[in-house]
């Protein structure tokens, strides 16, 4: 693993959800999957939906359901701006799934485009619940 560590701050509308030193942190972007060490490149870039993994040490992971927003990289720092972000324990399993009926009955209706990628959005974010509530 690495020698060295950075600092990991994870914003949400409600609250500071973490906020520590860190070895590495993997998340997804519009790109695909990002790993990152202390001295990348700087560097911004919108997530997607998708699993958050933290490593603070060789010993130590923890996993999370990371939603949409940014991510600023410097040197020494990286800053997660996201809508949602959710440790397994948290989720409401029930809700996710009613949220993933909800989405599969609009991708199935005939809407307008926008609809469609608003419904496309939410069953994503329906079904990384659902799988991070199972781990």
């Amino acid at each position: 693993m690495a020698d060295k560590l950075f600092k990991l701050e994870i914003i949400s509308p409600d609250k500071i959800f973490y906020n520590n030193d860190v070895e590495m942190v993997e998340y997804n972007t519009v790109e695909g999957e990002v790993g990152v060490y202390a001295s990348h490149i700087p560097m911004t870039q919108i997530l997607a939906p998708g699993e958050l993994i933290i490593t603070e040490s060789a010993e130590s992971k923890k996993n999370a359901a990371l939603h949409t927003g940014f991510v600023e990289i410097t040197g020494d720092k990286v800053t997660i701006l996201t809508e949602s972000v959710e440790w397994p324990e948290d989720i409401d399993l029930k809700r996710a799934e009613e949220a993933k009926i909800r989405a599969e009955r609009r991708l199935s209706s005939e809407s307008g485009e926008y609809d469609i990628m608003r419904a496309e959005l939410a069953l994503k974010k329906a079904l990384l619940r659902i799988d991070m509530a199972a781990k």
